[in-house]
This record gives C-alpha cells, structure tokens and sequence, in this order.
C-alpha cells in the first residue's frame, strides 16, 4: 500500500473513531464462530472507500487466529496486473457476539494507534457468505468463499445492506462479480 494510501486510510480512521451519534450503527449477527469465519474470503461488493484501487481486481481476505486472540489478516488483491498484498491485524470488541471487531492495517514502532470498524452484519449459517460494515454505515464489504455468490446469497446480502441502511446502489463489483450488480 503506498504511503499516500496510508495516510488516507489513517485520516478516514481516525475521523470515523472520533464522530459520534445517537444512532448505534447497524445490527450485527448475534453470533460468530471465529474458527469457522477463518480462511478465504472473495470481495463480492465493496461500498466505495480511499484504501482500495477502484480498478482493484482478484480481491481475497484471508483470516488467520492468533494465539494471543487477535486475528491475522492479509489482504490481496491485482491493481493494473500487479499483486498488492497488506497485512493487517483485527481484535474482537464485543466476546459475547464476536460480531464487533476493529481492524489496523498501520502500525507505528509496533504500536497501532488506528483502528476502524469491521462489524458483522450478516453471515450464512453456512459461512458461504458475509457481509462487513462499520457502525457509520460509510463502509460496507460483501465476501464470499468462492469468487462468485449463489443468487440465494446475492439476495440475502443486498438485502441485509439494504436493511441497515446502507445505500447498493453505490456499491463497487470488482472484476469477476459483474453477476452481483444484476440485482
């Protein structure tokens, strides 16, 4: 990622940490099994935000747990035919539901003063799919396990962003997708 990106990333973190409001964000699942929600993940959709390439192409998550109860996560994906890869680390806020986490992509001397939001707003009881917002409702992630939803899932995804308030018509389908924006 490059350090305009970074810097981009950090000023939107930290704006979305310190803006509060009477709303309470959108309604995350009411409970995620973190050993099943590891591994592979595909972006369906992705609302539009400063820290991914527009062009960006290929895009995968891969969730790893870590022994002191953080979650490694490496980000890839292919901007103009060249692969970009960040890694990054997430920490569960709310162990009743594991539903609400924070996630950083910037560390400084090992210390990682910016956060943003990764809460989970709707999850397969299969773990096929999910879909990620923040509690601003200004970001929003549909993932999958395989490059391409079932059309039972593309309904029930856009529908769940839809219910939280989150406007698909603004949404991004990065190559290999375009089969999510028929909808």
């Amino acid at each position: 990622m490059s350090l305009k990106k970074y810097i981009l990333c950090i000023i939107t973190c930290v704006y979305l940490t310190t803006v509060t409001s009477a709303d309470t964000g959108p309604k995350t699942v009411q409970k995620v099994d973190l050993n099943r929600y590891a591994g592979m993940w595909h972006e369906a959709a992705r609302m539009p935000n400063p820290f991914e390439d527009k062009s960006a192409e290929k895009i995968t998550a891969q969730y790893s747990l870590n022994s002191d109860g953080t979650i490694r996560v490496e980000n890839r994906c292919m901007v103009k035919g060249k692969w970009q890869k960040v890694i990054g680390v997430a920490r569960v806020t709310d162990r009743s539901t594991n539903a609400k986490l924070e996630v950083s992509f910037f560390s400084i001397l090992g210390l990682r003063p910016v956060w943003g939001d990764y809460w989970i707003i709707g999850l397969s009881e299969e773990y096929t799919y999910s879909v990620v917002g923040d509690r601003n409702r200004k970001y929003a992630w549909i993932l999958s396990r395989t490059p391409q939803l079932t059309e039972a899932d593309k309904v029930k995804a856009l529908t769940t962003l839809r219910d939280n308030g989150y406007d698909i018509n603004k949404l991004i389908y990065p190559k290999g997708s375009e089969s999510l924006h028929n909808n």
